[in-house]
Formats: structure tokens, sequence, C-alpha cells
């Protein structure tokens, strides 16, 4: 198993997209650290791991708040000696039009969105300095890259990411980390499902590989970024969206 001697952190793991990265990397052999607030579905992921014969532990965590995210990563570190991977998958959505979003709105997306992911490296990047060896990965969205209207919330959250994902690649590439970013489209997650039948048409009619994406497409993409195989790859963001943002 190519990720055997790994250990891996994965926020908002409880479902969609985290969950799913989560059973991938235990699948490819790390042994999982899965956070995110939802216990319940924390300790069901953690069984299904534990169940095909993976090692995994459950850390309730709120990402959004800065004082849960350095004892929760300090925990999986003491729990596991290191973090080797960090997913930073958490992330809202609190859509409206710009002239109609109230600052709390605006505030609650990037605290959660981006400005966890800052926290969470910041709280990793020791472990991985001090073995020289590391994988960050940062999960934005073709939002981050084209803009929603209705989103500017979210898009300038996840837009930020990528920004954050090559700044980081640039100060921690020559102690062998890499830090790469995972851009999916219009997949199907629990935040895609409240969507209109309408919309969903109009969206994959968009998308010329003419279907919606899967969790586990996104999941394979972060496998190969925290694998030896991507080695070579950092500052790079990694396109899961059918054809939708070419270029």
């Amino acid at each position: 198993m190519p990720l055997s001697s790994r250990v891996a952190l994965v926020t908002g793991a409880s479902q969609g997209i985290g969950r799913a990265c989560a059973l991938k990397l235990a699948q490819e052999g790390a042994t999982l650290a899965v956070a995110a607030r939802n216990q319940e579905k924390l300790n069901e992921l953690v069984a299904e791991i534990m169940a095909a014969g993976g090692k995994a532990a459950a850390f309730t965590l709120d990402v959004a708040d800065e004082d849960q995210v350095k004892p929760t990563v300090k925990a999986a570190i003491a729990q596991f000696g290191k973090i080797d991977i960090l997913v930073n998958n958490a992330g809202i959505t609190r859509d409206q039009l710009v002239m109609r979003m109230k600052r709390a709105d605006w505030d609650a997306v990037l605290q959660t969105n981006l400005t966890s992911a800052y926290l969470c490296i910041q709280q990793v990047i020791g472990s991985m300095l001090k073995q020289r060896w590391g994988r960050i990965i940062n999960i934005t969205s073709v939002f981050g890259q084209m803009g929603q209207a209705g989103q500017a919330n979210y898009s300038a959250s996840k837009a930020g990411l990528i920004g954050l994902t090559m700044a980081i690649a640039r100060e921690v590439g020559s102690r062998n980390i890499t830090c790469n970013a995972v851009a999916p489209g219009f997949i199907e997650t629990a935040m895609t499902a409240v969507l209109s039948e309408e919309l969903r048409r109009t969206a994959v009619q968009q998308i010329p590989l003419g279907r919606v994406g899967s969790p586990d497409d996104v999941a394979s993409a972060v496998a190969f970024l925290a694998s030896d195989d991507a080695s070579y790859i950092t500052g790079h963001v990694l396109n899961v969206n059918g054809g939708m943002l070419m270029g």
C-alpha cells in the first residue's frame, strides 16, 4: 500500500468529499485522523475504516474556532506520533447577492473555508519539517477560478486557498513538503443536493463529460497528490470538473 507508513488528517471528514477522501486514503494504507463537527458521523466513518482493516480516530473540531484547532491537531499528533498528510476540506456556503450579503455571512465563510486552512497548516507544519516529508492538499473549487453569482464570499475564499497553496509551496518546498490544491466542479454532495432539478440540468449542460462528478472522483485526485507519484508536483491546482473549466 503506497501510504502504509503515513498519517493523514482530513477536516470536514464527516460527509461528502471529506469522507470520500478519508476512505480513499485509508484504502491506500494511511492511518486517518478524521475531524469535523459531527461526532456521530465521524464515529461511523472510523468504524467503517477499521472494519476494512484500517486505523483511524475521530476528533471533534469546528475549524472556524481557532481555539479548537491547536489542541485538536496536538491531540492527533500525540495519538499517532506525526501528521504526514493534511487535507483541508472543511467548507460552508452562505449564498446571497453581494448587495444583500450580511457581513456575518462573509466572515463565516472566509473563516471556515480559508482561515481554517492557514491555522491547520500552521499546526501540522512542524511535524512535516521535522521529518522532511509532507503533503498539504487544499480543496478549493471551480468557482474560486471562475467566480459565481451569489457566491462572492465562497468564491473569494476558494480563490484565496489557491493563493495560499502557492505561497506555502514556495515556503516549504526545500524541505520535501508539497502543497497543492484540488478544484472540484459540480460534485454530488449534500451541498449540491439542495439545488433544483432545473439548475442541475443547466449545470450538466456546461460539463463536456456530461455528468455530475462524485466525491470519489475528487478523492482519487487527493490520493494521487498525497502519494510519492506526485513528489515533483507542488503549487499546482488539479481540476476535477469534467471539463467545466479548461486552461
